[in-house]
């Protein structure tokens, strides 16, 4: 009787249950209705109505689940996958508690501060992608760079040019913050140097309203790695904070 209660709750009751299902989409990926059952503790049917609600306003999709081998009888199961929208919508929520946290560090401790932040947080990616960048062939080390950044979110890919490589990364997520507080790309493209051995150069950025975040990979030399290792140069007009 008492799950019986829980699913006749009224549907703002019900809005705490369906954000955990969403959640849970999220962090564990694909999923179908009876993996977020057993996950969550609900019954199918509550599952069932909040996957219901949350197709309806798009923040997941249905898609057909992967058989690998023979299918057998009957029809295939589906997996709920989150939608780009509903990325964003989970995205909004995380950028406001941030760019709340980074305005009382700023008032706080300046803006050299929220620069010490921005470089701490760059600093556990640099770390935890070092080996496999050293690990690679100089011309393959954007590559890398471009295949780490997409597991984390970025989806950035490489390409070469003339004079070196160029590498896009089309979607961030916290381009938002970024818009407000400049540091966070500031201390990515100071880690991309330091990781690539190599000046670069950012020519667009997401948080400054380009389509992609676009930046410039000279060809290689082993003077660059020395060079890499310096301080980063003073801000240029293109780092100027945004106040949108």
């Amino acid at each position: 009787m008492k799950n019986l209660r829980v699913e006749q709750t009224s549907p703002v009751d019900d809005a705490p249950t369906r954000e955990r299902v969403a959640n849970s989409i999220l962090e564990e990926g694909p999923s179908t209705a009876v993996d977020l059952a057993h996950r969550l503790h609900l019954t199918p049917a509550a599952v069932r109505r909040h996957l219901d609600l949350l197709l309806s306003d798009g923040v997941i999709e249905a898609r057909e689940k992967r058989i690998d081998g023979a299918r057998g009888r009957g029809r295939p199961a589906k997996v709920f996958v989150v939608t780009d929208a509903g990325r964003d919508h989970f995205d909004q929520a995380y950028d406001d508690l941030a760019s709340t946290a980074l305005r009382y560090l700023e008032q706080t401790g300046g803006e050299e501060a929220v620069q010490a932040f921005a470089r701490h947080r760059v600093s556990k990616f640099e770390e935890r992608i070092r080996p496999l960048i050293e690990a690679a062939a100089p011309a393959e080390r954007a590559r890398v760079l471009a295949e780490a950044l997409t597991a984390d979110g970025f989806a950035a890919s490489t390409k070469t040019t003339a004079n070196g490589s160029q590498m896009c990364q089309h979607h961030c997520p916290v381009a938002h913050v970024a818009e407000e507080f400049p540091q966070l790309c500031e201390a990515e493209t100071e880690a991309f140097a330091r990781l690539l051995g190599s000046h670069v150069q950012r020519l667009a950025t997401i948080a400054h309203g380009d389509g992609v975040c676009t930046t410039n990979i000279p060809l290689y030399s082993p003077a660059d790695s020395t060079a890499a290792q310096s301080p980063a140069a003073p801000k240029s007009s293109t780092s100027e904070r945004v106040t949108s």
